[in-house]
């Protein structure tokens, strides 16, 4: 398989944004590699591609299909095992988000609830942290639900909330003028 310099400009950057954010760079770039794609690959044109080993391939195949990012598929005449990704960029960064969510967030969130109880009862109650672990907590207990609320739109209706952000930046400067007077 071969690849464009501009397929190969966006792998590289995919790869470098996914290490920023905590993942393989292998796995970032072979989920560049996947977008791009015109249809399914196989690890074999995976590794020739992106020029890794066939064993990263197979780890990284792993982590994107954990993610839910990329499925196999059976393609007729030919036994080998190929994939696809999730082609529509929305839905792509919608599993994204509810895969960190469920992820990080969540057990953040457990975290915080333990150990503001564990404050809350402490002998004597460390109140300065309990109030910075109430703080936090209180911050995901309204935007979880926030997103879960946005989580279950269709894809249209979330688009044309987007689009709107600009009426959301000249409403909230019209509210904070009139809090100002």
């Amino acid at each position: 398989m071969e690849i464009s310099p501009v397929a190969e400009k966006f792998i590289s950057a995919w790869g470098e944004m996914g290490a920023r954010w905590g993942v393989n760079r292998s796995v970032a770039q072979m989920h560049a590699l996947f977008y791009l794609a015109s249809g399914p690959l196989n690890a074999e044109e995976i590794a020739a591609a992106l020029g890794v080993a066939r064993s990263n391939v197979s780890a990284s195949l792993r982590e994107l299909e954990s993610w839910g990012l990329v499925r196999p598929i059976h393609v007729r005449g030919d036994r080998r095992q190929h994939f696809e990704a999730v082609q529509d960029v929305w839905e792509m960064f919608r599993v994204i988000l509810e895969e960190r969510k469920r992820r990080e967030i969540d057990p953040t969130v457990a975290v915080l609830r333990e150990c503001l109880a564990e404050a809350q009862s402490a002998t004597p109650p460390d109140l300065h942290a309990a109030a910075r672990l109430k703080s936090a907590l209180e911050f995901f207990e309204v935007i979880v639900p926030l997103y879960d609320e946005l989580r279950r739109l269709p894809g249209g209706p979330i688009r044309r909330l987007v689009k709107l952000r600009k009426g959301f930046r000249e409403l909230a400067g019209k509210v904070r003028g009139e809090a100002k007077q």
